[in-house]
């Protein structure tokens, strides 16, 4: 149980993080990359964030890649 409650508190310390570079990024005037799209009327916006989902892929993938290697 007590790994349980780690792994628990690790996801929710990670959340808290992303959600503070989000909002500080939000803060300083940030909209998404250059490939991202937009669609919107007076009443519904769309907004489809294709290369912003692209590059956090990638990060990810990365990162995840660097501590499988580590942990070998």
């Amino acid at each position: 149980m007590t790994h349980f409650g780690k792994t628990i508190m690790l996801a929710g310390a990670a959340i808290a993080l992303i959600g503070a570079i989000l909002w500080v990024l939000g803060k300083l005037g940030f909209r998404g990359l250059p490939g991202d799209l937009s669609f919107g009327s007076d009443k519904l916006r769309i907004y489809v964030p294709i290369a912003t989902c692209l590059v956090v892929s990638i990060v990810l993938s990365g990162v995840l890649w660097l501590l499988r290697g580590l942990g070998r």
